[in-house]
């Protein structure tokens, strides 16, 4: 079965649900560190109220047997302690950004309420959960992915593919320790106080910030995803995965934009032999541009993978807007929320990123048990050394 996930759950309703499909027999699945990436979820400076009220633990009810996964479907849960769905104040007054407007027109309400509660980025406590499974399971097989913040408003951090992308290639789990020693999700203190005099000053102006956020995926093989079909190619569903998730309104994969800016010659990525031992692919790179995707397949190189973000759109100094119920001009209505969530987006991304790539790692080799799972892996990393004479 290929590996998919579901998820359930309102904003302010009894609980969050993650179903994962399709993860093999005998993964030791890590829930602590699947309640580690829920906590740093709930992280980072500019965080709003809801942090304070719930504290995300993932519980499961299905799927595990003394700590392995048995092959069944993995039902992950985290229980509300605000889920006062049914007493929430109405909203009429939309807000300019946010899905009510559109969402109330689709479905014939004059309630915002109706439509917001699954829009909530509340929801992404579910991907994370799902995501996080899929990053034990990718540990398991040697692979890390790990995501950073570039920027927040107008304050850079690092620029993409820099010294943060290098870090993460050269040594992950230090890079991630690094980013979680800091409240901004950066891999370099040195911006963080312009990082929260930013965030402040959008706060005592009862406004938001969006940013920038960059993924890296270390140690994939090559020939993940699908050049044959424009809905299988990989660059494709990460492009999907990254969008989905609440307020993010462009992805980039490598050099991204600016490689419409360049010659091809400065672009392209010039191929060498590895040096023995090849590890998992048997060439390599002159430099990474493409960001370890070509024609909708890894090559072997890091992935790389950048969303960027736009700011909040609850303002605490609201917008003009309309009252649905009468068609009368108002103010939107302001509901408890953050002035920036871009580090626990990074959290958010890195998960989306680990859903996609287990997917393409688990259609590659197969296999029912994970025993299965590495002896296919390792038999076609194998198999790619036939390709040096």
């Amino acid at each position: 079965m290929a590996l998919s996930f579901t998820t359930a759950g309102e904003s302010h309703g009894p609980a969050v649900i993650a179903t994962v499909f399709g993860l093999p027999f005998g993964h030791a699945l890590d829930l602590g560190w699947i309640n580690s990436q829920l906590a740093r979820r709930q992280g980072g400076y500019g965080r709003g109220g809801r942090q304070n009220v719930e504290r995300d633990e993932a519980t499961a009810l299905s799927g595990l047997r003394r700590g392995l996964t048995i092959g069944s479907p993995l039902t992950l849960v985290i229980h509300n302690k605000d889920s006062r769905i049914d007493k929430a104040p109405d909203l009429p007054n939309v807000r300019p950004g946010h899905v009510d407007l559109a969402g109330v027109l689709k479905v014939g309400s004059r309630n915002a309420r109706d439509v917001l509660e699954r829009a909530s980025a509340r929801e992404t406590a579910a991907r994370v959960m799902a995501g996080a499974a899929c990053q034990s399971l990718l540990r398991e097989l040697g692979i890390e992915v790990i995501a950073r913040v570039l920027s927040i408003g107008d304050v850079i951090a690092d620029q993409p593919m820099g010294a943060g992308y290098t870090a993460c290639v050269q040594d992950p789990a230090a890079a991630r320790a690094a980013r979680n020693a800091g409240e901004f999700g950066t891999l370099d203190r040195g911006s963080d106080a312009a990082l929260k005099a930013a965030i402040n000053g959008a706060r005592a102006a009862g406004d938001t910030l969006g940013g920038v956020i960059e993924v890296v995926a270390v140690n994939l093989p090559p020939g993940l995803g699908n050049h044959n079909h424009w809905d299988s190619k990989l660059d494709g569903r990460l492009g999907q995965a990254l969008m989905s998730i609440q307020a993010m309104k462009a992805v980039e994969i490598g050099l991204g934009c600016e490689t419409a800016r360049r010659r091809g010659s400065a672009v392209h990525d010039a191929v060498h032999p590895a040096p023995p031992p090849f590890g998992r692919a048997p060439y390599a790179r002159g430099s990474n541009n493409a960001g370890g995707l070509e024609g909708g397949v890894t090559n072997g190189e890091p992935l790389v993978c950048r969303v960027h973000m736009k700011p909040i759109s609850t303002l605490m100094n609201p917008l003009d807007t309309v009252d649905v119920s009468t068609g009368k001009p108002a103010k939107a209505s302001t509901e408890r929320s953050d002035t920036c969530a871009v580090p626990a987006a990074a959290i958010v991304a890195e998960c989306a990123v680990a859903i996609v790539l287990a997917q393409a790692l688990l259609e590659k080799t197969g296999g029912d048990s994970m025993a299965e799972v590495k002896r296919n892996l390792d038999g076609y990393i194998a198999s790619l050394r036939e390709f040096r004479p």
